[in-house]
């Protein structure tokens, strides 16, 4: 992992679990960055002290990711 793969998942550790409930995987991508609102207009996430940049496709993998992880730590946080 690289530290744009570090910063990423640090930046979805500060999502509160209340705003991981209202993901849902059947969204498109355009509401995915619409609902986060910290995308750039060419479809990049705004991410400090980042190697490179995070399309919607790898920000979506990973926050799946992250939701999975605190289904198994919390409890059920998100529904597709």
């Amino acid at each position: 992992m690289d530290e744009t793969g570090v910063n990423l998942r640090a930046y979805f550790d500060r999502m509160d679990d209340e705003k991981m409930r209202q993901y849902s995987t059947a969204w498109t991508d355009e509401q995915v960055i619409e609902w986060d609102g910290n995308f750039r207009d060419d479809g990049v996430l705004m991410l400090l002290c980042c190697e490179r940049d995070v399309d919607v496709a790898e920000y979506r993998e990973v926050l799946e990711e992250c939701i999975n992880y605190r289904n198994r730590v919390r409890g059920s946080l998100v529904t597709a």
